[in-house]
């Protein structure tokens, strides 16, 4: 405890840290309010469960912080840009144009955060568009509906931009990255009333001891979390010697990393926007097919084993695919060869590429199966009785974002520690963050 408290102070004593803290925590008040300031036109007394018990609003309702729920000006937060984002980085594997921005460097990306801004755009209408027509209920409504529905995608798009804009000045003057970090705020601020509510539950059903092993069991599912994230296969590089003026330089030995999830949640992201279509698409024609029937049923629930066992195979089939777009073995090899690095024991070219190929398929699939698992770890915890809003928490999208944002900005605390020549965060080494790259020994 007296560790903990000197490092608070050595942390407070750094006054450009300490103005970044502040500035983010001045910067997530704003966003908070924002996230309670109902869209002109509407009654908020009428408003009731605007996510219906559906578990996709749901969870979009856990990650903007209730603003959906609340029909907030923010409403849709910053999920659209990430939308855009997704869009464009895949643009870049199919068309040359956004290929070949990317490899411009600054200039291309730029150009390319310029289009993910108008693309964000054209996303938040159009599903600002389809949530104020199919979530906000017509009696809630007290002005005309034209101009509600007109004013209404206004002032979404400005608060979803407003969201972009906070997220970026954290990523400038405070602390952490801001577009996740304005993501977390809105799983965080929903957690201590889901601990509250499930605690009022189990102890009403005279089950208190339940809800501690509930707690018990949150922890260790937080610890695995951390584990998969953090968890890195390294690979040894060894560089030869170099002659520089009139010196020898000894080789190096370095470490290549190689992360056993690399594509961290976006095969959580992907799978869940797929998995609205098969009810989507089998409601239309449930009414005239039995079978139809069936498919809706079973994957309008995240409970149902039909709707887990897609759902986590989807996940698998995206973490091999995001990984294939994020890892070039080739390209790897290449810049090891150039660099004058090898791998001990293997030649340098095509035969590195293909071991690091070879690894990277190892260690991906029980990546890829772990993932899947803690994916439907909170369709596994309602299953024993628990909330939704709770269970949430057990994994999938919120977990994995809340361990992966916290674990970065608390390497970039300490980055400052060690810089100014305190001890660091942890007594037993430095804190991996998801920007990890070469650990040099």
């Amino acid at each position: 405890m007296k560790k903990f408290i000197t490092t608070l102070k050595n942390i407070w004593s750094i006054e450009e840290l300490r103005n970044r803290i502040l500035a983010t925590l001045f910067i997530i008040l704003v966003f908070r309010i924002g996230s309670h300031i109902t869209l002109p036109g509407v009654d908020p007394s009428k408003l009731t469960d605007l996510t219906g018990g559906n578990g996709l609003l749901g969870l979009l309702d856990t990650l903007v912080g209730g603003a959906f729920s609340n029909a907030s000006v923010m409403a849709l937060g910053i999920m659209p840009y990430i939308s855009a984002s997704i869009a464009v980085q895949l643009l870049g594997l199919a068309l040359p144009y956004f290929s070949k921005l990317q490899k411009e460097g600054e200039s291309g990306r730029k150009k390319l955060n310029q289009i993910t801004r108008w693309l964000t755009i054209a996303v938040t209408v159009t599903q600002g568009f389809a949530y104020l027509k199919s979530t906000i209920p017509t009696d809630a409504i007290v002005i005309s509906q034209g101009l509600f529905y007109v004013g209404g995608v206004i002032l979404l798009v400005a608060g979803t931009m407003m969201c972009l804009w906070l997220g970026e000045r954290i990523s400038e003057k405070g602390i952490g990255n801001g577009i996740s970090m304005i993501i977390m705020i809105g799983i965080v601020s929903r957690f201590p009333g889901a601990i509250i509510g499930e605690g009022r539950a189990r102890v009403a059903d005279g089950q208190p001891l339940y809800f501690i092993l509930e707690l018990v069991v949150l922890f260790l599912v937080v610890i695995f979390a951390v584990g998969l994230t953090q968890a890195v296969r390294r690979v040894p590089v060894q560089y030869a010697k170099q002659i520089v003026g009139n010196k020898t330089v000894s080789g190096q030995r370095q470490y290549l990393p190689l992360k056993v999830n690399i594509s961290g949640v976006m095969p959580i992201i992907f799978g869940q926007a797929l998995m609205f279509v098969p009810s989507f698409v089998a409601g239309y024609f449930a009414e005239k097919s039995d079978t139809a029937q069936y498919i809706a049923s079973a994957f309008g629930s995240f409970t149902t084993w039909e709707y887990n066992l897609l759902y986590a195979t989807l996940i698998i089939a995206f973490t091999f695919f995001y990984t294939a777009i994020s890892i070039n073995p080739n390209q790897i090899a290449d810049d090891m060869k150039r660099g004058g690095g090898f791998i001990p024991g293997v030649k340098p070219g095509q035969a590195t590429s293909d071991y690091i190929a070879q690894i990277l398929d190892r260690i991906t699939f029980p990546g890829a199966i772990l993932l899947a698992l803690i994916a439907i770890f909170p369709a596994i915890a309602n299953l024993f009785g628990m909330t939704q809003m709770f269970a949430s928490f057990y994994g999938g999208t919120s977990l994995l974002i809340l361990v992966g944002v916290v674990l970065d900005t608390l390497q970039q605390i300490e980055s400052y520690l060690l810089m100014k020549r305190y001890e660091g965060l942890m007594e037993s080494g430095r804190v991996l963050g998801r920007e990890e790259q070469l650990v040099t020994r």
